[in-house]
């Protein structure tokens, strides 16, 4: 209350500060305020304004300001600073003459045919894309009385399309009956769909807008895409129907943020002065969200430039088209390609699902694509390596002279010989094997003939992402002996259906480590890909301590395929480790033997050879 004693009393102070130029008596505050208390919009915010009125109605004080436009001013200032509402102004009009609504005068079928033409505009694009503009909502009533050649000139040629552009970036004046007139077209007959709560406060009612159940001609439907423009210069009642769409999740709304404008605004003249008060005097609550799009206006989806809104629309309902052809594709991929077969066929038959159930339809770009895509893939299967990828060529073999290999290595492998004669070794990717082949030697030299005569060793792989997987075979025979062939892993190729068996081999360059010499392998949650099979293949055989954290649970190296003829790939892993005895790697990642810490790994492994060694002395 007191900030609406506030709005009549402080607006009496001007009396002693401006020279007498016109005399307004108090009446002219009270009047206002009355016309608020009875006609704004919001009458909880008039809390205690029959309170002011009835003080200031006793105060006989006269207003000295200099001219009516400055009184207006001062007026208009004090209500909405007051009521924090921009829309109320008060003006001094001596002009004014009140705008009365046009009514449609009789118009031969002609007339009304040129009318149509020249204010509603269409045409199919294409793709067969619809694209409609309307600058004015017109009445039900109106539109029921044009109807026959609405549904000839305009509706009927849009039906036919497969996704429509409704363009309001235009529009600015419309009738309130024709909101759920507009909405109807673009939902289901049934079930009746509660779109908007109008209150109109000069009447004290409130009016629910429903969809209709019948409408003349054929709906849209809610299947097909719709996407609505809109700028800053939509407006008003059309600003509701954008925000009931978009809302109702039926359109993308794409362009710039609305006006802000309101439902329903009048011009009230204040008693019989010059002087009138613009006043809200109904709201808009939808019922979805509980708050309205008055003031604030409706935010699009996709927030471009008002003149870059139809081409981004076009590019959204082009990748949108494209998508039903991309989803069936991937899923027939991880049907033919992933490998776990049952896995991959429950994925496939999910993913049609999603497609089926609408979860794709709000897609507006292709990264959305993407990324949806590769979440879904994760979340239905489980597998991080199961996703969306850029389609990078492979860079062509560099030319390295053996000197660049030498400082290539050395950056790449970390060496170090801790207390009581322990190797520590850390590299953070397995290469290819022909890649390795041919530097084999320099590794040995450079980088193996460091650690290769320590009592024990910790291999660091805390931070190793993984990679190739062909040098497996070849970096595990050096921790075992020669004279004893082991089977390490057998791999299974989905795609070609084939078995590969992975051997400790005879012959390798340097010296082994053998298997009489303690091991401890440091992991951490980034462990992945090859350093998992690696570490699954050592721990499996009993080869190594595992010091750390699970692994990342990834899989192995994917293989890269385009889904169907677009431009988006799909990594896919295609082979997993021999599960015939339980669960690999895969999806689960590696358990550690002593779980700490990353952070902590390398300490504790310290710890305990410290303590076996140290013993020894």
């Amino acid at each position: 209350m007191a900030k609406i004693l506030f709005l009549v009393a402080s607006l009496l102070i001007f009396s002693n500060i401006f020279v007498a130029y016109s005399a307004f008596p108090p009446s002219l505050i009270v009047d206002i305020a009355k016309i608020l208390l009875d006609n704004y919009c919001s009458p909880e915010k008039m809390v205690g304004m029959q309170e002011a009125i009835d003080a200031a109605s006793t105060n006989t004080e006269i207003l000295s300001i200099p001219d009516p436009e400055t009184m207006a001013n001062v007026l208009t200032a004090g209500v909405q600073s007051t009521i924090n509402d921009p829309r109320l102004k008060i003006t001094h009009e001596p002009e004014y003459l009140p705008v009365v609504a046009p009514q449609m005068p009789q118009l031969s079928p002609e007339q009304l045919i040129a009318v149509l033409q020249s204010s509603i505009k269409l045409d199919i694009l294409d793709g067969n894309i619809g694209y409609l503009r309307i600058d004015h909502i017109l009445a039900e009533d109106v539109a029921e009385k044009i109807g026959a050649l609405l549904l000839e000139l305009v509706w009927n040629k849009i039906l036919p399309t497969t996704a429509l552009i409704f363009d309001m970036r235009h529009t600015s004046s419309g009738d309130i009956t024709g909101i759920p007139y507009i909405v109807s077209y673009f939902t289901d007959a049934e079930p009746l769909i509660h779109i908007d709560s109008v209150y109109d406060r000069p009447s004290n009612t409130t009016k629910e807008l429903w969809s209709m159940s019948t409408l003349l001609g054929e709906r849209y439907g809610t299947e097909k895409p719709l996407v609505v423009l809109t700028s800053r210069n939509t407006k008003g009642i059309a600003e509701d129907v954008v925000y009931c769409l978009q809302h109702l999740k039926r359109a993308t709304v794409v362009g710039e943020k609305t006006a802000g404008g309101s439902v329903k605004i009048d011009k009230i003249r204040v008693a019989d002065t010059d002087f009138y008060i613009t006043v809200p005097t109904a709201k808009s609550v939808n019922p979805i969200t509980g708050a309205t799009w008055e003031v604030k206006g409706v935010t699009p989806d996709v927030e471009v430039n008002a003149e870059d809104a139809l081409a981004t629309a076009i590019k959204i309902l082009n990748i949108r088209a494209q998508v039903p052809a991309i989803i069936e594709g991937a899923a027939n991929l991880i049907t033919e390609k992933y490998a776990f077969e049952a896995a991959g066929d429950e994925v496939a038959e999910k993913l049609k699902v999603l497609l089926a159930t609408g979860a794709y339809n709000t897609v507006n770009s292709k990264a959305e694509l993407e990324t949806k895509l590769s979440a879904d893939l994760k979340s239905l299967s489980g597998d991080k390596g199961l996703k969306t990828t850029s389609n990078i060529p492979a860079l062509p073999p560099m030319n390295y002279t053996p000197e660049m290999f030498i400082e290539l290595i050395k950056v790449s492998f970390h060496t170090d010989v801790f207390e009581n004669n322990i190797g520590y070794l850390r590299f953070d990717m397995f290469g290819d094997f022909e890649e390795v082949k041919a530097i084999a030697q320099i590794i040995v030299e450079h980088v193996w003939n460091k650690v290769v005569n320590t009592d024990a060793m910790i291999m660091d792989l805390r931070n190793n992402v993984g990679g190739p997987t062909t040098a497996i075979s070849g970096f595990c025979s050096y921790f075992f002996d020669a004279d004893k062939k082991i089977l390490l892993d057998k791999l299974h190729d989905r795609p070609s259906g084939t078995t590969k068996e992975l051997w400790t081999l005879p012959e390798l360059t340097g010296t082994r480590y053998g298997t009489k010499k303690s091991l401890i392998i440091l992991t951490s949650g980034a462990t992945a890909g090859a350093a998992e099979e690696f570490v699954y293949i050592m721990k499996r055989h009993g080869r190594a301590m595992i010091v750390g954290e699970p692994t990342s649970g990834s899989s192995h190296p994917a293989e890269t395929f385009r889904v169907a003829d677009s431009d988006v790939f799909l990594a896919v892993p295609t082979v997993h480790s021999d599960n015939a005895a339980g669960p690999a790697w895969e999806g689960a990642g590696v358990t550690p033997h002593i779980p700490v810490a990353a952070e902590a790994a390398l300490g504790t492994a310290k710890a305990i050879f410290n303590k076996h060694f140290g013993g020894q002395k």
